[in-house]
């Protein structure tokens, strides 16, 4: 085995890009593709397909590429994933299927999965093909809550083997966190989301919007309608620090600041939503949310943007291609700190913080910050966002009381099947497992999707 150093994909310049919401990554230009398609082995144990949650056949698919069949990747991909336009973009490849790769170490690094699942979902979409379902359709009702990763999931997989999908959506829009918590820059909403979306509709999904299960419509109500449920209304619900000047104006949760922007579309001048960025904006958190937060900051104006962020550089959980990206576009990490209180008499004035050591080990393993000794300071900012994580949303759980949760809210299920408490309703994403991964959601719903479809098959073969 030959060591051949790794293609990445094209990315616009950091000073050129923090000028407009148009996509960062370029992805591949087809000899990039090509030259990195060869650099796959096509392991016969296929260590990569173990590491992705929807197990997609990774080496088949990059097999076909090598022999110039773009059809063939295309089927050999949608078998198990029918967005990967969405998950090479967005997907923590590095994580899953590249962190298995047999290249990582010593062959010139992993090869790369991701843009190359990007580039034949690319071409997939603008092929344009028709995707055909099931020609034996079944009598069996399928509502799902959310049009989420999870749902899309569920949704799809449902209707292509002739079951009966209607998808009832909160918003005006479908995607959930596609369309409204990932930003423009990273994933285009027009070319990209609502392109994969309509084509579940060609294949005949039903998406009701405007609509609030446990609220428009009662979930015994629904239950009456429908031969099974699926709910995947992920977790919106923001958390914040209970700390003096929260409720300040200039505070935001990166879940409102980001639907505002990504939903609404307030980053366009002549947007109806407009929302505020200040001169100097802290964005408190890691994750890759808050540096979704950060970087639109600095595209709506910001001069200077800063992530703190109580631990160190090394145990950020947001992506490293991410940290990397925001770090290119002027977003200065304030590590090794936390906030204490915002500052202001009716609008934010500063964020006094304190500065941290790691000390031993957590539960979790990682090392527990501490507080240094005098070492209070503020920091000069005018709006604050709060990206430390969210939580579900209760409102369905408190008007359909007989679904179980947990103690952290999030739906208690079947790991195997997706069921929850009640019968024929199921689960998946982060209204179960609290904020994760769009893959990780699409492997739930997919779970979910291949119980009830069993049980369809049993219930209409009698």
């Amino acid at each position: 085995m030959v060591k051949t150093e790794r293609n990445n994909v094209i990315v616009r310049d950091g000073d050129v890009r923090i000028k407009d919401f148009a996509e960062v990554s370029e992805g591949f230009t087809y000899e990039l593709m090509k030259a990195e398609a060869e650099r796959c082995i096509n392991c016969k144990n296929a260590p990569c397909t173990k590491g992705c949650p929807v197990g997609v056949k990774i080496p088949q698919f990059i097999k076909c590429l090598q022999e110039d069949d773009l059809d063939g990747a295309v089927r050999a991909i949608k078998i198990d994933n029918n967005l990967p336009s969405i998950c090479g973009r967005v997907c923590p490849q590095e994580k899953q299927c590249e962190e298995l790769c047999v290249r990582k170490l010593k062959l010139g690094g992993s090869v790369a999965i991701g843009g190359l699942e990007r580039y034949v979902g690319d071409y997939a979409l603008a092929k344009n093909e028709k995707a055909v379902p099931s020609t034996i359709k079944l009598d069996y009702k399928v509502a799902v809550v959310g049009s989420g990763p999870a749902g899309l999931t569920c949704a799809a997989d449902c209707t292509m083997a002739g079951l009966d999908v209607t998808i009832y959506e909160a918003f005006h829009k479908a995607g959930g966190v596609l369309t409204y918590g990932i930003p423009e820059f990273r994933l285009p909403k027009d070319e990209i989301v609502k392109k994969e979306i309509a084509k579940l509709e060609e294949i005949g999904v039903k998406i009701v919007y405007n609509t609030v299960i446990g609220k428009t419509i009662r979930m015994e109500d629904l239950l009456e309608d429908f031969d099974a449920v699926f709910i995947g209304t992920g977790a919106g619900l923001p958390v914040f620090m209970n700390i003096p000047g929260e409720n300040l104006n200039g505070v935001y949760s990166a879940n409102e600041f980001l639907t505002r922007v990504n939903l609404m579309k307030a980053y366009l001048p002549d947007s109806d939503t407009p929302v505020f960025c200040g001169n100097s904006v802290a964005v408190c958190g890691a994750g890759n949310v808050a540096m979704d937060a950060a970087r639109t900051a600095k595209r709506l104006g910001a001069e200077h943007v800063f992530v703190v962020y109580r631990r160190g550089r090394d145990e950020m959980p947001a992506r490293a291609e991410e940290i990397e990206h925001a770090i290119e576009e002027g977003i200065e990490l304030k590590l090794l700190t936390n906030p204490t209180e915002v500052l202001g008499d009716t609008h934010v004035t500063g964020m006094k913080c304190v500065e941290m050591e790691l000390g031993a080990p957590d539960a979790s393993g990682r090392c527990r910050p501490v507080v240094k000794a005098d070492s209070e300071f503020v920091l000069d900012v005018d709006q604050v966002i709060m990206s430390i994580g969210t939580r579900p949303n209760p409102l369905l759980v408190n008007e359909y009381s007989a679904l179980e949760i947990n103690k952290w809210g999030t739906l208690v299920v079947n790991e195997e099947t997706q069921e929850t408490s009640v019968d024929n309703v199921f689960a998946g994403g982060d209204a179960v497992t609290g904020a994760a991964t769009v893959i990780l959601a699409m492997g739930a719903g997919k779970q979910a999707g291949a119980t009830i479809i069993a049980r369809a098959i049993a219930k209409c073969s009698k």
